[in-house]
């Protein structure tokens, strides 16, 4: 099964470096330009992260049902729309064979060179910690042999944008919201941070520096998957003591995490810059 986990990565790593041309122009920016009528009407699009999310990975679906039949597996995607995760692909040949993949996307900051504003990486609730649970998930936690993140980082273009109507004829004077696509394809584990995403607590955060973020250089990159499974399972959970009180309180670093279990904290992996050394 160890073979099979990194075949599928490998070809999920192949494909993602193909993603870009899928969907950008020849200039490099977004090929989506806004939502059409059947008036020929145009309305343009904002660079609201939600909404060009949704938009992408409408965009990407094709490409992935084909790469899913091309590799062995098909797609079933989660039955309610909060569920984890966006698609299972499970084998073909063997139904026990189960990948979860997530698609996450994320913008370049433009005051920090090098850095992105971060993912959330799903939940480390219910059915995180209970492995055989079927609460919002498509399928148990732990059926899956490997969990994925197919990442989109990109650049918004700083613009007035006209949030009018416009005719198809003039499709080509839109201009796109987003350009500089970088897809990558990543173990979740692999580019955790050991804080929570943006907006809930209840959610796994990832770390920032665009370069770690590509070659899963996470903050559990010496420390491996079962200790990360670990660590988000008891965040928020376990008490342990604080250095400076004396006092016990709510596990919320990774660094007290090995404090407690007399790990050595040279394993602790750094992000490699941080935003305030930053050119």
């Amino acid at each position: 099964m160890a073979s099979r986990k990194i075949t599928f990565i490998n070809h999920m790593k192949k494909l993602a470096r193909s993603l870009a041309d899928h969907v950008s122009t020849s200039g490099d920016d977004w090929s989506i330009k806004g939502f059409i009528d059947v008036n020929r009407n145009v309305y343009t699009i904002s660079s609201d992260t939600k909404m060009i999310s949704k938009i992408l990975e409408i965009q990407l679906l094709p490409k992935l049902i084909e790469f899913a039949h091309s590799t062995g597996y098909e797609i079933v995607l989660p039955e309610k729309q909060n569920w984890y995760p966006d698609l299972s692909f499970v084998c073909k040949k063997n139904s026990n064979i189960k990948f979860a993949v997530d698609i996450k996307t994320t913008y370049r900051l433009a005051n920090y060179k090098d850095f992105c504003n971060g993912f959330t990486l799903g939940s480390h609730g219910e059915y995180f910690k209970n492995r055989k649970s079927t609460k919002n998930v498509q399928f148990p936690y732990g059926d899956y042999l490997g969990h994925v993140v197919l990442g989109a980082l990109y650049t918004r273009v700083d613009l007035d944008h006209d949030f009018g109507t416009k005719n198809i004829n003039e499709l080509d004077s839109i201009t796109s919201v987003i350009t500089d696509f970088l897809f990558f394809a990543e173990e979740k584990w692999k580019i955790a941070s050991d804080k929570g995403g943006s907006g809930n607590t209840a959610n796994i955060g990832s770390i920032d520096y665009i370069p770690d973020v590509v070659s899963g250089n996470g903050a559990f990159a010496n420390l491996g998957e079962n200790l990360f499974d670990e660590y988000w399972t008891n965040r928020g959970i376990l008490e342990v003591k604080d250095k400076q009180t004396g006092d016990f309180k709510k596990l919320t670093k990774l660094s007290e995490f090995l404090e407690f279990k007399g790990m050595d904290p040279s394993l602790l992996n750094p992000p490699a810059q941080k935003r305030k050394n930053r050119e």
